[in-house]
């Protein structure tokens, strides 16, 4: 059965087509392949050709490519190497990541990309940073890279890379658009290197069939507050729950029942409690109310 969840490259190729950008992005999951994303919309932010962007034909694509280049290696003191580097020889384009011989991303880093942002587009167009690794911020970093999301500079965009978004704020996480990735193929939702919050909601489905009403809606009520944020959080909620909805459709097929109309009924409300949420902007609680009910109705008299 093939997920009905949107397909995170879809979602960035649709804003670059409209133009409707967001000034923080945070891209999740599977590190090479949102590594791999997060480059190619920085790309496209600052092509200039016809059709689908990066197009790799116009003058910006041409600078921006990184094909057949060895990257330069940055060093967070910047001490051996510099803090950060561009995206091939853009000059609207900043890259920075953890180095060669670090374990964290550091505050020095993002000042010096912060200070070159505020100095707006050389080339007349967006100008975008991409931090790799971010889930290696140290604090200092992430209340610096704070400022940054509180006050960008115009056309200015940033795209966090991050396999594990727990150890970001929640005040950065609540300002920048979420893009979630799978993890990696054949890894599924019970990967042990997958995003500790994950991990959490996983190992509450799997107690859900003991849940009764009390517990659904004590659950459902964690999502109440700040509507950005309870909306990031219930987003995680139902990509978790698809997964293991999907993940028990498996286990019936494998165990020869065939009878799984209450399962895929699930799937089908978490499918539209998705759309609600992002959509209509649906009370973040009432949409996890639906969703808990949902997977907890699919097992009951089984």
């Amino acid at each position: 059965m093939e997920s009905s969840a949107p397909n995170p490259n879809s979602l960035l190729e649709r804003a670059l087509a409209s133009e409707r950008i967001h000034s923080a992005y945070l891209l999740s999951g599977d590190p090479e392949t949102v590594t791999v994303a997060a480059l190619t919309f920085a790309r496209g932010l600052v092509c200039r050709g016809e059709g689908p962007r990066p197009c790799e034909d116009c003058r910006d694509c041409r600078r921006s490519d990184v094909s057949g280049n060895e990257p330069v290696e940055l060093d967070g003191s910047g001490k051996r190497g510099p803090l950060f580097r561009h995206v091939g020889d853009h000059p609207d384009l900043y890259w920075i990541d953890r180095g060669s011989e670090g374990t964290r991303v550091r505050i020095g880093q993002v000042r010096a990309v912060q200070q070159a942002l505020r100095f707006g587009s050389n080339e007349g167009g967006w100008c975008a940073a991409v931090v790799a690794d971010a889930e290696r911020l140290n604090e200092h970093a992430q209340n610096s890279l704070l400022k940054l999301l509180e006050e960008p500079p115009p056309r200015t965009c940033l795209i966090l890379a991050s396999a594990d978004t727990a150890s970001l704020k929640a005040t950065i996480r609540s300002r920048c658009q979420r893009v979630r990735f799978p993890p990696a193929r054949g890894a599924g939702i019970r990967d042990p290197e997958a995003d500790s919050d994950q991990a959490k909601l996983v190992a509450r489905f799997d107690r859900i069939a003991g849940y009764g009403l009390p517990e659904l809606l004590d659950w459902a009520e964690e999502y109440r507050g700040n509507r950005a944020h309870a909306a990031e959080q219930v987003e995680g909620l139902l990509f978790v729950g698809g997964e293991w909805i999907r993940e028990h459709i498996r286990g019936a097929v494998d165990a020869g029942r065939r009878d799984l109309r209450k399962e895929l009924g699930a799937f089908s409300a978490l499918s539209q409690c998705r759309k609600d949420l992002v959509q209509r902007n649906a009370n973040p609680q009432m949409v996890a109310e639906r969703a808990l009910f949902a997977v907890r109705t699919a097992l009951s008299n089984r």
